[in-house]
């Protein structure tokens, strides 16, 4: 499900783009007398690359209380849990930050980031009164719990903890 709405994201702005209308004039007769074809370049393409990270693979959103159990309680591999929301702007200086210290940890600890305005009931169950608040769940239980930003030496030293206890 995840991965169907990721790649909607993705495709929705390529497809319904449309593609520019190209007129193709005849060459010149003094070009085709120099050897041209005739024939009109290769119109650009506009379909895009993109590349799958580390991040993508450690990293997933949770859709609802259901996913949280089976993806996030239910996980022999530690997780850690970022409640944050859209419209918090530490949330956005932390998401991308705690994402990067996830993936140099390559593969020892997932990341769940679940919207609290999507997702009321987790944020009430899990006693979240302020985003962003990151929980660190090892085995379905809360071992570690912080709120607000912190810098990258504080998040490697909070990842080191929960993979090593």
């Amino acid at each position: 499900m995840a991965q169907r709405m990721v790649l909607r994201r993705f495709l929705a702005p390529i497809l319904s783009r449309r593609l520019p209308q190209c007129r193709w004039a005849p060459l010149p007769p003094e070009i085709l007398a120099q050897g041209g074809s005739g024939r009109p370049a290769a119109a650009p393409s506009v379909a895009r690359t993109f590349f799958t990270t580390k991040i993508s693979k450690v990293t997933f959103n949770v859709q609802d209380g259901p996913d949280f159990q089976d993806r996030v309680v239910n996980s022999e591999t530690p997780v850690v849990v970022d409640f944050h929301a859209q419209w918090c702007g530490p949330c956005k200086i932390l998401g991308p930050r705690l994402e990067k210290m996830v993936a140099k940890q390559e593969g020892k600890v997932l990341m769940a980031k679940v919207d609290i305005d999507d997702n009321t009931d987790l944020a009430i169950e899990y006693e979240v009164s302020a985003v962003p608040t990151v929980l660190a769940i090892k085995n379905g239980d809360v071992v570690d719990k912080f709120v607000g930003i912190k810098d990258e030496d504080q998040l490697e030293a909070f990842l080191k903890k929960l993979i090593g206890c």
